[in-house]
């Protein structure tokens, strides 16, 4: 009989002892390897996301939940700031890029960011298919956002006002529509809606500049009543002094002709404004996909100023500056995420040094539940001995139970593990548009089982020491 048949049959003969063990074993083995994959992922995520920009400016608030806002795109933002104070950032002669963001729509929950192609170049995203946006209300869409969404080239949305999904009041009278999709990136660009600055300034200023149109047409239209009225009365004095008939008709002839060319110029001076308007607001749009800030009007608001500095200097310098002596605050990414990262490290410290305390016991578990097996079966293993079986062997038996419980304990742990990482990221990717991905065993989560197995044959040896103590004959005439 095969000596590893023999353990695996000594192992499901008693089941409860198994489970038990098994339990400890697989709830350590999935709290460490859980912890440390969500650890290792979201900071990972982080790093990436941040490492373009070295300084982010907004309004007052939480640099923190600037950085969130602006960088990760997972919160809301602090407010706005006025184009004339951004451009003086911009024009720092410290700065070497600063590029605009504007936000505040969303479509099913995805964020609609107002840009330039330098935020897209920041992370190096590139097409898979169709072109950039060249002109207002023309976006394109991240990978995980166009899959997400089911959205291609050439489709039509309305945004919805706020960052919630749950908004109802939807943009109808500015739709977007998709000319491009992006390559992944595994960066936050997978999860937004990409356009340019004018899209979001139209779209938030339709209000008023339909009220400015309407009081013009109306002011027009009043004027156009008092000129008719002045006409009648005109005509009416010409009836006192010219007769009747005559009036009659010498106005009426030189009114219609006049009616008649002032329409045509009216009409013609339109069409030519109009024209000269689309055809300028084309050509600045076309240049304007990279964005000069100093091209726009002042009074003009962005949500937040994304920074890169010429030199480390500009990182010692310029924060304090901003925060001190405008109404802007300025926060550093890595320093914010740094300070988020360790408020989430110590929780990871205490929860690894559970796991490995889960770990320990589970390992005193093995050693009770050898050690109860041995003794129980104290009989069976002095005939084995008297078949010829030695010492030896039998250690070799209890060492592979203990390899078998430890073996079969981290696969079901590991398992485990990788379905708690399986749900945080379903969580994210609905809540946070960030996804997690479920990769094969790393190198710690090797040490980790080296770990079990040396706790196991640990927990085996001192379990089996009275295999060499065991006096043959005497157990088998006490049995």
């Amino acid at each position: 009989m095969k000596l590893s048949y023999l353990a695996y049959k000594n192992l499901v003969s008693k089941p409860f002892n198994l489970v038990l063990s098994l339990m400890l074993l697989v709830l350590s083995v999935s709290l460490v390897t859980f912890v440390l994959q969500l650890s290792q992922q979201v900071g990972g995520q982080l790093n990436k996301n941040i490492t373009p920009f070295d300084m982010v400016v907004g309004a007052k608030g939480s640099p923190l939940q600037l950085v969130l806002s602006s960088v990760l795109h997972i919160d809301a933002p602090t407010g706005n700031i006025k184009l004339k104070e951004a451009k003086q950032v911009q024009n720092n002669p410290l700065v070497k890029s600063a590029i605009p963001l504007s936000y505040g729509d969303n479509y099913k929950g995805v964020r609609i960011l107002g840009t330039t192609s330098d935020y897209l170049d920041s992370y190096n995203a590139t097409l898979e298919k169709g072109k950039l946006f060249h002109k207002s209300f023309e976006v394109v869409i991240g990978s995980n956002a166009a899959e997400r969404l089911q959205l291609k080239i050439g489709d039509s949305f309305s945004g919805s006002h706020g960052l919630l999904e749950s908004s109802i009041d939807v943009h109808d009278d500015h739709p977007y529509t998709v000319t491009g999709i992006l390559k992944p990136t595994g960066t936050v660009v997978d999860q937004l809606i990409v356009t340019n600055l004018e899209s979001i300034w139209e779209t938030h200023n339709h209000g008023s500049h339909d009220h400015e149109e309407h009081g013009e047409e109306q002011g027009e239209h009043d004027d156009h009543e008092e000129h008719g009225k002045e006409d009648d009365g005109h005509a009416d004095h010409k009836d006192d002094h010219e007769g009747h008939d005559h009036a009659d008709h010498d106005h009426g002839d030189h009114k219609a002709e006049h009616d008649d060319h002032e329409g045509h110029d009216h009409d013609h001076d339109h069409d030519h404004d109009h024209e000269d308007h689309d055809h300028g607001d084309h050509k600045q749009k076309e240049e304007k996909i990279k964005i000069d800030l100093n091209n726009y009007d002042d009074e003009k608001e962005i949500t937040s100023l994304l920074v890169k500095f010429r030199s480390p200097i500009g990182m010692v310098q310029f924060p304090r500056h901003i925060n001190e002596n405008t109404n802007m605050q300025s926060a550093l990414p890595s320093y914010e995420v740094q300070r988020l990262t360790s408020l989430f490290g110590s929780g990871i410290k205490t929860i690894n040094g559970i796991a490995f305390a889960i770990l320990l016991v589970s390992g005193l578990s093995i050693f009770i539940s050898l050690l109860k097996t041995i003794r129980e079966r104290k009989n069976e293993l002095a005939l084995l001995r008297t078949y010829g079986v030695r010492s030896s062997q039998l250690l070799i038996l209890a060492l592979l139970e203990g390899f078998f419980l430890a073996g079969l304990g981290y696969v079901l742990g590991w398992i485990f593990g990788r379905i708690g990482i399986w749900g945080v990221s379903s969580y994210m990717q609905k809540s946070y548009g960030y996804a997690l991905q479920i990769n094969g065993p790393e190198l710690f989560e090797l040490f980790l089982l080296g770990t079990v197995i040396v706790i196991a044959i640990v927990a085996t040896l001192l379990a089996s020491l009275s295999i060499f103590k065991l006096n043959v004959a005497k157990t088998l005439s006490d049995g």
